[in-house]
């Protein structure tokens, strides 16, 4: 008998997607990492289902493959879980930006705690007692990114739409601080005018404490007209300061009407347009106060600690008046504002900004052997080549500042294989309502 060939595919031809099966009936196991409720085809595969509950029977639609199993979306919510609120947006479900406005907080909150529970658990540490999760509310995010669309029927500016490249145009936003949502519409109409968004642009405000620090992506040149409504729209509305940027080329000032700054731990620095700075106060204060109290007791005027990922000094300019501080940063922006203000007298010179790539030239066993204690706030991803030198320096102290548990696992396996214990742990909530998650985590030796 012929053995039947199998036909390879033409070289450039595009793989045939999977037909979704049928809507079918779920019970939702739980809720993932990503937000989603988790539960299962008849057949078995997954189901990822935004906007569920545990516990809630629901009736999807599967909508695309995602790993083994599918995403989908419900089509009814049949038995609705106890814990489901009403969302206090009415973006919620649309806007990308929030994934668990209807659910109540006891359960949110469990929810959250059980993410880091299990990165700690993948890292070896599944007997950590977590602190009570530290929550701000409503209003306080002081930093806003937002996307800018100029379609056929109009600018749309806001967030993308979930798993989707679509803009929602944003009329109201629960987690904005009132200055920034102020700013919105006002803003709309501006970009609207302006010819340096062609099609699509970027918007990323920071709230500091001379006011709103503006820095605008377009997609075309930037024209004298431009120039000109920009400066009236920060004349009008109180900017300090509006930057620009092709693409993403690096941002040259359009005005400067004050200096646009932000006071750190009493010390006054200069944050680069659209720089990173903590979501909330309430979370900057929360992580600075866990940091302080993790330092060495026995700690001598010559005791020096080491800061990785130090950004523009949140943390740095707090440890200062307890310890001499070598803050690293990578950014050449970033570490200008921490360098200039570092050098400011009021700092009596207990902190030595130094500029370096950590991910490529992270700190050697032999470099940190000096220090007291490394307090390493890193990327999302993590840093394991950094953290891997930590581990086997034996300093004694280690702060690990996280905003991703899925990293955290990674780099906390790495100190639990060199022989530190994990003496605390404290999450914080600064991302309201997301899937992110930040902690800090305080390792000993």
């Amino acid at each position: 008998m012929k053995q039947r060939q199998h036909r390879q595919p033409r070289r450039g031809a595009v793989a045939r997607m999977p037909a979704a099966p049928p809507p079918a009936e779920t019970i939702i196991a739980r809720v993932g990492a990503d937000g989603d409720g988790v539960g299962a085809l008849p057949d078995g595969d997954a189901l990822y289902i935004p906007f569920t509950l545990p516990n809630e029977r629901v009736f999807a639609r599967p909508i695309a493959r995602h790993g083994q199993g599918w995403t989908a979306e419900a089509v009814n919510i049949e038995s609705p879980s106890a814990e489901r609120i009403v969302p206090v947006c009415e973006h919620f479900g649309t806007c990308g930006g929030c994934v668990a406005q209807h659910w109540a907080e006891p359960g949110y909150h469990a929810w959250k705690i059980a993410l880091l529970q299990a990165g700690l658990r993948r890292a070896g540490y599944g007997d950590a007692v977590i602190d009570p999760i530290v929550s701000g509310g409503p209003g306080q995010r002081r930093r806003m990114d937002l996307a800018v669309r100029r379609l056929p029927a109009g600018l749309r500016l806001g967030l993308h739409r979930g798993r989707s490249s679509d803009v929602v145009d944003l009329n109201a936003c629960a987690i904005l601080h009132p200055d920034l949502f102020a700013l919105i519409a006002p803003l709309r109409a501006l970009l609207n005018r302006l010819r340096t968004v062609r099609k699509e642009a970027s918007v990323v405000v920071n709230r500091l404490d001379s006011g709103p620090d503006l820095l605008l992506r377009g997609d075309a040149p930037l024209e004298q007209t431009d120039r000109n409504l920009l400066i009236e729209f920060a004349g009008t509305h109180g900017l300090p300061r509006i930057s620009w940027a092709l693409g993403a080329d690096t941002p040259e000032t359009v005005c400067l009407l004050r200096p646009a700054i932000v006071s750190l731990s009493g010390t006054i620095v200069a944050p680069p347009p659209g720089a990173f700075l903590q979501a909330t106060e309430v979370a900057e204060q929360a992580i600075i106060g866990r940091v302080l109290d993790a330092l060495p007791a026995k700690l001598t005027a010559r005791s020096r600690v080491a800061e990785l990922y130090a950004g523009c000094g949140t943390i740095t300019f707090a440890l200062a008046p307890k310890v001499r501080v070598a803050a690293y940063e990578g950014d050449r922006d970033a570490f200008t504002a921490l360098r200039t203000a570092a050098n400011n007298p009021a700092t009596g010179g207990r902190v030595e900004a130094i500029q370096r790539d950590l991910t490529r030239q992270p700190l050697f066993v032999k470099e940190l052997s000096s220090f007291a204690a490394v307090i390493l706030d890193p990327p999302h991803n993590g840093a394991p080549e950094q953290t891997a030198q930590i581990g086997a320096s034996g300093v004694g102290t280690v702060v690990y500042v996280s905003c991703n548990p899925g990293a955290l696992a990674k780099d906390g396996l790495l100190l639990k294989q060199s022989g530190y214990r994990l003496e605390s742990v404290t999450p914080i909530d600064q991302f309201l309502w997301s899937a992110r998650l930040e902690s800090v985590c305080v390792f000993r030796k």
